[in-house]
């Protein structure tokens, strides 16, 4: 692999792609466990072409619902959201949708991170507009 892409380097890639650039890489071998992440979730997981990163964030927001993990899911929505795959009217729709599937009081407490979301997404806009 010396002329070739490492899996880290891939998952570094991938990381700052699907997080537009919101999230930090750090540098390989800071902590073993993130060097682990990027070079399998990000390196290949998200490196496969099948499903779309739009497809795979839907996927993985409704996993994230499941729990209710509301930290988490404001990363994903703005994510989505800087990188187009998502308004911010289908955002709020997904909520509507997993609501039932994955129990309104866990939905119900990530409507203020979504919301919050939205809102630093059109601050920056903004900024940058």
């Amino acid at each position: 692999m010396s002329e070739e892409e490492t899996l880290y380097e891939k998952g570094a890639k991938n990381l700052t792609e699907v997080y537009a650039g919101d999230v930090v890489v750090m540098p390989e071998g800071t902590m073993p466990f993130i060097d682990v992440m990027l070079r399998t979730l990000f390196g290949e997981v998200w490196e496969r072409d099948v499903l779309s990163i739009r497809d795979r964030r839907l996927l993985l927001m409704g996993v994230i619902a499941s729990q209710g993990q509301g930290d988490i899911w404001k990363i994903q929505a703005k994510s989505a959201l800087k990188r187009g795959e998502l308004t911010a009217d289908e955002l709020r729709e997904t909520l509507i949708i997993l609501a039932p599937y994955a129990g309104y009081p866990n939905v119900a407490s990530l409507l203020g991170h979504c919301e919050e979301a939205i809102n630093e997404w059109k601050s920056e806009q903004e900024e940058t507009g």
